[in-house]
């Protein structure tokens, strides 16, 4: 069974950049398709952006693209998020979460099966 840890989250300003890191342990990452998701205080877990297993095809919540790039390292078994022009309304924990789908870049969040236990991101004005 794989398990996911994200880090990298954190307070920043308003426009400044921040790289969330997957790791996986106990399976390849490989296997997977991947998916970034976010939730904020009162409100529903929101699509970020989703890779497949190989990393040729990516799927992006509408809000974060142009800014948001999702990419994956399978020999490092792990999955960034490099997030830039940040905003305040991108405050939220960050999960990542895997499907058993390696071609799948859904974001349908019942598609996923493993999640982490997120990171928190604040983004002040």
């Amino acid at each position: 069974q794989v398990q996911l840890v994200e880090s990298g989250g954190g307070l920043v300003q308003a426009g400044a950049s921040l790289r969330l890191s997957c790791a996986a342990s106990g399976r390849t990452l490989e296997n997977y398709g991947i998916g970034w998701f976010r939730q904020a205080p009162g409100k529903e877990r929101e699509f970020v952006a989703a890779i497949t297993w190989s990393g040729s095809s990516t799927n992006y919540g509408d809000s974060v693209k142009g800014r948001f790039t999702i990419s994956r390292d399978n020999a490092k078994n792990t999955v960034y998020l490099q997030m830039n022009s940040l905003k305040p309304e991108d405050t939220a924990v960050y999960f990542c979460a895997a499907n058993s789908i390696r071609n799948l870049a859904t974001s349908r969040v019942g598609a996923y099966n493993l999640w982490g236990q997120g990171t928190q991101v604040t983004v002040s004005s």
